[in-house]
């Protein structure tokens, strides 16, 4: 079958490491597992951070990659495919299974034309959703989701600033927290991303660093070192920073005295679960909202889509499609 996989690692030019070839079809790992036809799968920073020997172990090469994924499986069912593995005897929030893996770590990815999961990892596809729209959901939607709703606990009619505007993550930010009821900022160093933000339905967007009308209820932060300080700024007192990722740098200025000074709430926030991800599902459908999709390539032109996603020239999600 053919398959986009890692064949090597490269800190520094990650699409060297790409491969895009046939391979031999995996077998389901286990009892409780089940194939399913990839119809799409959407690409993610983690595909880059594998490929650059991030949270991959070189044992584990080739490794297909792709964590999200929509299609069919062996009963003919439309199926959205939740990334996160956990352990067969955990019970609960699967993200904070401490033997939890990702697919594309463990066990190989989506970007393929089968791939093998766990059953309960399935979550049924509606209808209304198309299989591009539906890869979009599980990692960067459902990341975003948990973001919103589990960890900041986000309310209606609250201000949420969302830093870096543009990528799948902070797209997701802004449709979901507008569709919400919040009123919904953005910032992002492109005057093109800006706009398309504002029109996304956020409220108002700004330059990075910029000084904001008024200070927010909740900061979305998935940038890190960057925009560390102006996030903890924003924030009214008794604010909550939650952050999911640092793609500019992992080591950002504290802060500590305005933290428990304002008496600041800053909460972590990884991925999210099975229950999470048919919620997200559910709302999509009710509320009409849906994905901002970049582009779909078929799995041939797969290392067109990495390139795109390593440059950063992107709004929203890039999906492979078959």
């Amino acid at each position: 079958m053919l398959a986009v996989f890692a064949k090597s690692f490269d800190a520094y030019d990650p699409l060297a490491g790409l491969v895009v070839d046939e391979v031999d079809e995996p077998s389901g790992p286990s009892d409780g597992w089940t194939r399913v036809e990839v119809r799409a799968a959407s690409l993610n920073h983690h595909d880059l951070w594998s490929l650059r020997g991030v949270g991959l172990r070189a044992e584990a090469l080739p490794m297909i990659l792709g964590c999200d994924a929509a299609g069919v499986d062996e009963d003919g069912n439309e199926v959205v495919v939740h990334a996160v593995v956990s352990d067969p005897a955990w019970r609960g929030d699967e993200t904070l299974d401490p033997r939890r893996s990702i697919l594309s770590e463990v066990h190989p990815g989506t970007f393929a034309e089968t791939v093998w999961v766990p059953r309960r990892n399935l979550v049924p596809k509606p209808a209304e959703l198309s299989f591009a729209e539906a890869a979009c959901l599980p990692t960067a939607w459902l990341t975003a989701y948990r973001m919103l709703f589990t960890r900041a606990r986000l309310q209606p009619g609250a201000t949420v600033l969302v830093q870096g505007a543009g990528g799948g993550v902070a797209t997701a930010l802004i449709v979901l927290a507008r569709a919400a009821g919040a009123r919904v900022w953005a910032t992002s160093r492109s005057e093109d991303k800006r706009e398309r933000a504002r029109a996304l339905g956020a409220d108002a967007v700004f330059e990075p660093g910029a000084r904001l009308p008024e200070r927010v209820d909740v900061v979305a932060e998935t940038v890190g070192a960057a925009t560390w300080e102006h996030s903890l700024k924003a924030l009214k007192p008794g604010g909550t920073l939650v952050i999911s990722g640092a793609t500019s740098g992992q080591d950002p200025a504290a802060g500590l005295n305005r933290i428990f000074f304002l008496q600041l709430s800053v909460i972590g926030s990884t991925m999210g679960t099975r229950d999470e991800l048919e919620r997200l599902v559910r709302l999509c459908v009710e509320r009409d909202v849906r994905p901002v999709i970049e582009s779909e390539r078929p799995l041939e032109q797969a290392r067109d889509a990495f390139a795109a996603l390593a440059a950063g020239d992107v709004f929203g999600k890039l999906v492979l499609t078959r």
